[in-house]
């Protein structure tokens, strides 16, 4: 079994927000925080993710792939040595036959010279030449003649049989060359078999192991929900308190500056240092006070919330997926508070706050002294986050780990002079939203969400309403609306043959076509970010296909470079996903 993740109860969180808050309070109240109910989840699936049981068969299957990848130049060379020692016995064989079809004519011609010869009376020797009593002068030059004759027909058949006996040597080493290439790939066809039984029992165990992976996750997904559904209501419930109160949520720019007044009614909110925290105020009242933040805040976290539970996918900015960065820029936008989209491009932007400072609202930057910035979400208390997380593969709400905070910031109070963002040191590799971005080379590298290529849990993946079909859920929704766009100009959804393809599916389709099927675990289908059309696509040059030229870009499918036609490797029907 992989290892379980563990949990803090969310009532510890709680009461950890809330101590960390009337600390910081100036009046004798303490801060209500906005959210009372975190969770403890670290991004859904982080533990189930890092299992090195999965790891381990993970490698294992990076190793039959590097056989695979090695084997597959073998498998080429060999056959192209069979093709063409096949085609030189097929030309050895032509030679023989011309050659021996010459020496047929000549022997033709001479057995019709003979048999004329003994239509007029037998066959001319010198003897009957000379027994006929003809003139001597006569009988002379039918000698010479007889012997230019014999000679020239000896010549001949001699120069036929010659030739035909020099193409059987040449078909001879042609078919010694061909066992030879036969051989070689047999032992490589051997060879092959053998890494795809290798593959094969892999498989079995990687699939063991996802079964269990996808139960965890399915349970961690329904975990997840919960928690996302309970942080929305009690964020619901929090605004429903202010507007009980009598609070009409002020500007930002009336929270600036507390020492030079609030509007009426609220009192400073206490910094660690024993300042006035800029940017939120609060209402005194017992047993607490409650936290009054910005219009501007307030609306950012509304429209963060609205997308909870939706997919994670890189570089995407909405509405049915996003990433971190653009997650932020638009949940502020939404807010009238303009911001740049990338994580480290916020960072280098946004008025830094301490740690200790933390309210709702205000951006949250992880990362490592190795790696560097990794990730931005939007504080909801000290403790927890909601997040475009890469590892969840969702907007969620998740803890926010301390030993990982790089830095706090307030965008209610504009935008300071950038600063850089810190990068990964000492070679490590960039983290963005929280996942680690390994480079193109990078075999098993785990592309989307920390999973390995062919082994994503079906958990985390969606359907496009084509049978069992299914994507990455960005991309299922995008071919979704591809499909029904196809169908107004077509009279009928996208013809489609293949989509995500397993691990395990990977392994059985190089079987059937090693010289056309991608190195398991190396398929663009194993990252559920491609498909095979059919219905007239899978043509150039049809009007289906010149339809997917012109509009599948606007739902972010894209033929890739390698697949056009004059490219070597010409496929019509293959479309990836790449972010709209």
């Amino acid at each position: 079994m992989l290892p379980r993740s563990r949990w803090r109860t969310a009532g510890t969180a709680v009461r950890t927000a809330v101590a960390l808050l009337a600390a910081a309070a100036l009046s004798a109240g303490a801060v209500q925080p906005a959210a009372a109910d975190p969770s403890d989840q670290p991004g859904g699936t982080t533990a189930v993710l890092d299992s090195r049981a999965l790891d381990r068969l993970q490698q294992r299957a990076a190793e039959v792939q590097a056989g695979l990848q090695q084997q597959q130049a073998e498998v080429a060379a060999a056959r192209e040595e069979l093709v063409q020692a096949q085609a030189v016995v097929a030309a050895a064989e032509a030679v023989v036959s011309d050659a021996a079809g010459e020496l047929a004519v000549h022997q033709r011609e001479v057995a019709g010279y003979a048999a004329a010869i003994y239509r007029d009376g037998g066959a001319v020797t010198p003897l009957t030449l000379l027994l006929s009593g003809g003139d001597p002068g006569d009988v002379v030059s039918a000698l010479g003649f007889l012997e230019v004759v014999d000679a020239h027909a000896a010549r001949v058949i001699g120069a036929a049989e010659e030739l035909r006996q020099a193409a059987l040597g040449e078909q001879r080493r042609a078919a010694a060359a061909l066992a030879e290439a036969r051989a070689r790939a047999d032992a490589v066809a051997a060879t092959v078999a053998g890494l795809e039984a290798a593959a094969a029992a892999v498989t079995g165990e990687l699939d063991e192991a996802l079964a269990v992976v996808d139960g965890q996750l399915a349970r961690l997904q329904r975990e997840q929900l919960d928690v996302n559904d309970r942080t929305a209501a009690n964020w619901g419930a929090y605004l429903q308190q202010l507007g009980a109160a009598g609070i009409t949520p002020p500007p930002a720019a009336a929270l600036l500056d507390p020492a030079a007044g609030l509007p009426a009614g609220l009192v400073p909110v206490g910094a660690g240092d024993g300042t006035a925290q800029r940017g939120a105020a609060q209402l005194p009242r017992q047993p607490t006070s409650l936290l009054v933040l910005p219009a501007e805040t307030l609306a950012a976290v509304t429209a963060a919330m609205d997308a909870l539970g939706r997919p994670y996918a890189p570089g995407t900015a909405g509405p049915d997926s996003w990433d971190c960065g653009a997650l932020v820029r638009s949940a502020y936008g939404a807010a009238g508070v303009p911001l740049p989209g990338g994580q480290a491009d916020l960072f280098a932007v946004t008025p830094p706050v301490a740690p200790a400072d933390v309210l709702p609202g205000d951006l949250v930057f992880l990362g490592t002294a190795e790696s560097g910035l990794g990730h931005v979400g939007i504080a909801l208390d000290p403790t927890t986050m909601l997040a475009a997380d890469a590892r969840a593969g969702a907007v969620v709400v998740r803890t926010l780990p301390g030993d990982q905070v790089l830095g706090i910031g307030r965008p209610s109070l504009g935008q300071r002079a950038p600063v850089a963002a810190p990068g990964p040191a000492g070679g490590a590799l960039r983290v963005e939203c929280g996942n680690t971005v390994y480079p193109a080379s990078y075999d098993g590298a785990r592309s989307w969400g920390g999973y390995p290529n062919g082994l994503i849990p079906p958990s985390a993946m969606c359907p496009i309403g084509v049978g069992a079909h299914t994507l990455r859920c960005d991309a299922a929704a995008a071919y979704r609306a591809m499909s029904a766009a196809y169908a107004g100009a077509f009279g009928g959804p996208i013809c489609l043959t293949d989509s995500y393809r397993s691990y395990a599916g990977q392994v059985r389709l190089y079987g059937q076509k090693p010289a056309l099927a991608a190195v398991p675990g190396t398929s663009n289908h194993g990252w559920g970010l491609a498909v095979d059309l059919c219905g007239g696509i899978e043509r150039f040059a049809t009007p289906q296909y010149a339809w997917m030229t012109a509009n599948a870009g606007r739902f972010g499918f894209l033929h890739p470079d390698w697949a056009e036609p004059g490219n070597g490797r010409e496929e019509p029907w293959h479309w990836e996903f790449a972010g709209t």
